[in-house]
């Protein structure tokens, strides 16, 4: 079809051919930068509840977004007059809009990718239309001796941007507050405990959950596709018993699902919930990604056949309606498909939003902040005050269906287990799926990040995921997700208007040069997460997974040998840094110490569940366990000082040491290294007998830095030493080392001890 047309102006500017084609291209990279964000909408539910298998979760997606496609034509019109007047603008500035959007959109949504933050496509591409409509607006309106700032709503869909950003807004705060109320009346009739209730009700609930499912995304869902016509006679005025039937159907289905398999109908509504949240994702969000590119499209054919130069042609052919191209919607669909199976980044997204909807404890991405520790201080005293109105009977009542079965795992095999049940997940799906079905059929384009994304925090929240011992964690995550969605707003606002007034003022230089920016950023993104993804390996991680006394020793040796191993490293980078002053390997360095001070921290925090699982008979090894522990956390903090101090030292410029001050500190670095390199070969071939003379070297080396403490205070008494930054520095390294070498000493001590008693 481009071709053809392409065909028809070989006098025309050529410009208008490259950006055609440009946007085509950089339509396919939209597609699969956004379904990296968007995918864990309609994956996440059945991922962690893990009720079926993986596979069978991507296909019945796969299908899902393929038969999504079809829904998709009602909403093109959003991107071709839904936030701007067509009739305003001439075909070039229509171009320079639409190419600055794809520019920008691809590059937002790839950065929120990188981070592994779930954003929204759809506010993405709305607040990129407008900025970019905005500015080239103020353009004309200043380059016009007429029309004033006063006129710009003239150029402005306001009514409708109003509607669709009022409608995005809105579905933060219904999607939670919907998604908390159904958990928590579904929870209170289930529980935890859902064996029995299941086999009594499941069917039921079965029924209700695939009825409001197929009727609201399969039936609702219809009004939005050219195919209505042809059902609506048969569908309006009779929805009651259209809505009786299916319940009666599902009904049947369910009972007889549960009785010849033996297993439950929520596999069912988890399997048919995701193949229709796929659906109305890619019927709702598909607009996102091709309805600008198919607006560039109509807009190029309208222009060549009208043979009007484009700084003159208006581009009022944008309001009427065309219907979506059923090629373009099934090659948008096989993309979307085809990065669903292939994308890491949208496994990373997923995690983020797994992990702040998982009912156990797990290892928390977000440190709290005052708001988030604000808001749970005053979530804990409105419950307080609950509890103090409603009757003691009724909160018993209410308590005894919120119990949890009394299963204690470790962090590392909560985040193997399922996130949460087979009620939540069903619950995640049909209120999700529900809300963005009804958007669909209103044609506007609601943000199914938004909406599921907030169902299923409030299913999280009334499932009383966040506890008092995570609420804070979890509550930052959330705010910082919602921040993130502000920032992608006004990001993508004033960086589409930033692009297209570059555009504008020279469109032949500045478009291949923005095209150029934009795949060199891309491939930066690519490498900087591939490196992030695999930069430790498994084995690089310490471990707390051990139950017997045995296996706490041998588990501790591995730990003992993988922070003496980094710990050297660290060591030696810091002083050949320091000696060289070279900030960029110091700033290395402090980043590879805050990750052995985190993993050192957790298996501090893992301490409850380590005791709670060792065996009976191993339980003396707790003391052990914890011991080592500590001399671990004396070794990273002391390390943690030392890189601060000369990175600061380094970075801010100061004199550097005396080559007497290297000197020493290079041999102190050395002989460490060699002492690390020994007992780390110990700890790995077991041959825990050379412990002992390592000890004594270690003895040998803080006698030696006793000595340069000696040395040095004669130094700075005499006149070989005038700096106060220099002197403090050395003697904070000396120090330093001598706690680390402490701390290194006690661990190996209390190692051997614990050995030689656990063999004899």
């Amino acid at each position: 079809m481009i071709f053809a047309s392409i065909a028809q102006i070989n006098t025309m500017d050529n410009i208008y051919i490259f950006m055609l084609i440009a946007i085509t291209v950089l339509a396919a990279i939209d597609i699969i930068v956004g379904v990296s964000n968007d995918a864990i909408n309609f994956l996440n539910s059945a991922i962690g509840s893990k009720a079926i298998s993986v596979r069978t979760i991507m296909i019945v997606a796969s299908l899902g977004i393929f038969v999504g496609a079809v829904y998709s034509s009602g909403l093109m019109e959003v991107a071709r007059k839904g936030i701007f007047v067509p009739a305003m603008f001439n075909f070039n500035e229509i171009m320079y809009i639409f190419m600055a959007v794809m520019i920008t959109d691809i590059l937002l949504l790839d950065f929120f990718n990188t981070l592994g933050l779930p954003t929204s496509t759809t506010v993405s591409i709305v607040f990129n239309l407008l900025g970019a409509a905005v500015i080239m607006s103020l353009i004309k309106i200043g380059t016009s001796d007429t029309q004033t700032f006063a006129d710009l709503g003239s150029y402005i869909n306001t009514k409708k941007a109003l509607q669709i950003i009022r409608g995005i807004v809105m579905s933060v705060f219904i999607a939670f507050t919907i998604g908390a109320v159904v958990q928590w009346v579904s929870r209170l009739i289930f529980t935890f405990h859902t064996e029995k209730k299941i086999n009594n009700f499941g069917a039921i609930f079965g029924a209700v959950a695939l009825t409001a499912i197929t009727y609201f995304i399969f039936l609702k869902g219809l009004k939005g596709t050219p195919y209505y016509k042809d059902l609506k006679g048969s569908i309006e005025g009779n929805e009651i018993y259209i809505i009786g039937a299916s319940f009666a159907l599902w009904l049947i289905v369910s009972y007889v699902f549960q009785a010849i398999t033996k297993k439950t109908i929520l596999l069912v509504v988890i399997a048919v919930g995701t193949f229709g949240l796929a659906l109305a994702f890619s019927g709702n969000d598909l607009v996102n990604f091709i309805g600008v590119p198919m607006a560039a499209y109509h807009s190029y054919e309208a222009w060549v056949a009208s043979g009007v130069d484009a700084t003159l042609f208006s581009m009022e052919v944008l309001d009427k309606k065309v219907p979506a191209e059923p090629l373009l919607l099934f090659i948008s669909g096989g993309i979307m498909v085809v990065t669903l199976w292939f994308s890491k980044k949208a496994r990373t997204v997923a995690e983020t939003e797994i992990s702040l909807s998982r009912q156990s404890e797990t290892h928390e991405k977000f440190q709290p902040n005052f708001i988030s520790r604000g808001i749970v201080k005053g979530a804990t005293q409105l419950s307080n005050y609950f509890s103090i109105i409603v009757p003691k009977s009724i909160q018993g009542k209410i308590e005894k269906s919120f119990q949890t079965p009394d299963i204690v795992l470790t962090k590392d095999q909560s985040v193997d287990a399922p996130a949460f049940d087979l009620i939540r997940a069903s619950v995640n799906l049909m209120v999700a799926g529900i809300l963005i079905a009804i958007a669909t059929t209103m044609k506007l384009p609601l943000s199914t990040t938004y909406v599921t994304f907030m169902v299923a925090m409030g299913t999280s929240f009334a499932d009383r995921a966040w506890g008092r011992e995570s609420a804070v964690y979890r509550v930052a995550g959330v705010l910082n997700v919602i921040g993130g969605w502000f920032g992608t707003a006004i990001g993508a606002f004033f960086a589409s208007g930033i692009v297209v007034f570059l555009i504008n003022m020279n469109p032949t230089v500045v478009t291949p040069i923005f095209l150029l920016l934009t795949a060199v950023l891309l491939y930066r993104n690519y490498v900087s997460h591939k490196n992030k993804s695999s930069k430790l390996s498994n084995e690089d991680n310490l471990k707390s997974e051990s139950s017997s006394i045995q296996g706490v020793i041998q588990e501790s040796a591995d730990n003992i040998s993988n922070v003496i191993k980094r710990s050297n490293t660290i060591y030696s980078n810091a002083i050949t840094g320091l000696a060289n002053e070279n900030t960029k390997l110091l700033k290395k360095n402090k980043k590879q110490i805050v990750k052995l001070s985190k993993e050192v921290d957790e298996l501090r925090d893992n301490i409850f569940y380590f005791i709670k699982n060792l065996d009976e008979s191993s339980v003396g090894a707790s003391g052990f366990y914890i011991d080592v522990l500590g001399y671990l956390h004396d070794m990273a903090q002391s390390l943690e000082y030392i890189s601060k101090v000369i990175y600061k030292h380094v970075d801010n410029n100061h004199k550097k040491l005396k080559f007497k001050q290297i000197k020493e500190l290079s041999e102190i670095s050395e002989a460490i290294e060699d002492l690390f390199k020994d007992a780390r070969n110990a700890f790995e071939t077991k041959s825990f007998e050379k412990i002992e003379a390592i000890s004594e070297r270690k003895n040998n080396i803080y006698r030696i830095l006793k000595s340069n403490i000696a040395l040095q205070v004669e130094r700075t008494r005499g006149k070989d030493e005038s700096s106060p930054k220099n002197t403090t520095l050395y003697f904070n390294l000396l120090v330093e080392t001598k706690d680390m070498l402490k701390a290194a000493g006690n661990l190996l001590e209390e190692y051997q001890t614990a050995y030689k008693n656990s063999v004899d």
